[in-house]
């Protein structure tokens, strides 16, 4: 019987990739998980996390990462439809590993409805879908560190180039690095979401 995880990070940022991430295994297997030292990825270190993903590719069946880009999240954002688009995505993940059920970190308020929406998207496959999935069962902590190590990736590349912070709207070198690029420049980068409220406001003050 194999069994998936899936969770997703970056989902509040107002830069980088939106990404959502799949482990699957048989259902035997699952304590290994444990056994290695798996938990949420928020309770972990990034030391760890690094750690963890090698492991956790080594142990899992089969997995599979998807990077949803700032114009993607935009599309969706200007349509009201974030949710929509991760249930797609999430989706995905499942039509990819094709377990016998899947658990996911619901970010809909209501996670029936959102189960819902991915099994409708995955050819009627098996979903659970929870709030806090992520501390809740193993699998889907697995998932969520190799989402927040894509993610942290991610940015440490573009970190390469510009001094961004976090990515956060709550971090101010992340904000004054948005506001001052699109001083300079009259354009905001690609990897900026211009739907991001804090993101509009800069554009319209400048």
């Amino acid at each position: 019987m194999q069994i998936c995880g899936i969770d997703d990070a970056g989902r509040g940022p107002m830069l980088g990739p939106l990404v959502i991430a799949g482990i699957s295994l048989e259902k035997k297997n699952i304590k290994k998980l444990s056994a290695i030292g798996v938990k949420d990825s928020k309770k972990l270190t990034p030391k760890s996390r690094e750690y963890l993903y090698k492991k956790i590719i080594e142990l899992v069946d089969d997995y599979y990462i998807a990077k949803i880009s700032p114009k993607s999240i935009d599309a969706s954002v200007r349509k009201h439809c974030l949710n929509g688009l991760e249930a797609k995505y999430m989706a995905k993940v499942v039509s990819k590993l094709n377990p016998d059920v899947s658990y996911v970190d619901s970010c809909d308020v209501n996670p029936t409805r959102f189960g819902k929406e991915i099994s409708k998207l995955s050819d009627n496959h098996k979903i659970k879908s929870f709030h806090r999935a992520d501390s809740r069962f193993v699998v889907v902590s697995a998932a969520s560190i190799l989402a927040k190590v894509s993610r942290d990736r991610a940015i440490m590349k573009l970190k390469k180039e510009h001094d961004l912070g976090s990515g956060y709207p709550s971090d101010p070198i992340t904000v004054k690095f948005v506001a001052e690029y699109y001083k300079k420049n009259q354009i905001m980068p690609s990897f900026v979401r211009k739907s991001w409220k804090p993101v509009q406001k800069i554009m319209n003050n400048t």
